[in-house]
């Protein structure tokens, strides 16, 4: 798991989603049978019934949490990771603040694009290891890649390559 000092360009005029995200890392999932209020709240806010964190990923929820506060329509059913193929439009190549879409044994996963190296994605999301925070995933596994609608691009959306990493990639984000 990165830090986000590893991404000043993030702090630099980042797209709102982006800057919504990074307000929320380093929250995590409450270990057993108690739900988490900050995750609850989350549900509540982006005006999802009935949902409980610890049967459920909350990948989806955060990023719905956070495409609402950044003004942004959020897809239907937005707990399943795979419904974000649907969000914003079509991007031509990844860039900062897209909606990176997963595929994994169990469904998917969504998150952020901060930056990328020559085999993964760097992903800010959320229930990357029970928290929010950055993490690197396949490139391999991509199913979709959205870019939310903006009136008027920010100019920090665009690709960020990194050098070589020895971080280990993710292979469950649950």
């Amino acid at each position: 798991m990165s830090d986000i000092a590893s991404y000043p360009w993030v702090s630099a005029y980042p797209p709102r989603m982006v800057a919504e995200a990074v307000r929320l890392i380093g929250v995590r999932e409450t270990v057993g049978a108690k739900d988490d209020p900050r995750i609850m709240g989350w549900a509540k806010e982006a005006g999802i019934a009935g949902y409980w964190a610890d049967s459920v990923p909350w990948c989806g929820l955060f990023l719905a949490v956070v495409a609402r506060r950044a003004g942004k329509a959020v897809p239907d059913k937005p707990l399943w990771a795979l419904n974000w193929a649907r969000f914003g439009r079509a991007a031509p190549q990844p860039a900062l603040g897209d909606v990176l879409v997963f595929r994994r044994p169990s469904g998917g996963h969504v998150g952020l694009y901060v930056a990328e190296d020559a085999t993964a994605f760097h992903v800010l999301g959320g229930n990357q290891g029970d928290r929010v925070c950055i993490l690197r995933i396949a490139k391999a596994r991509l199913h979709a890649m959205r870019r939310p609608l903006y009136r008027a691009e920010p100019a920090s959306v665009r690709p960020y390559r990194m050098g070589t990493t020895t971080a280990a990639l993710s292979t469950n984000e649950a």
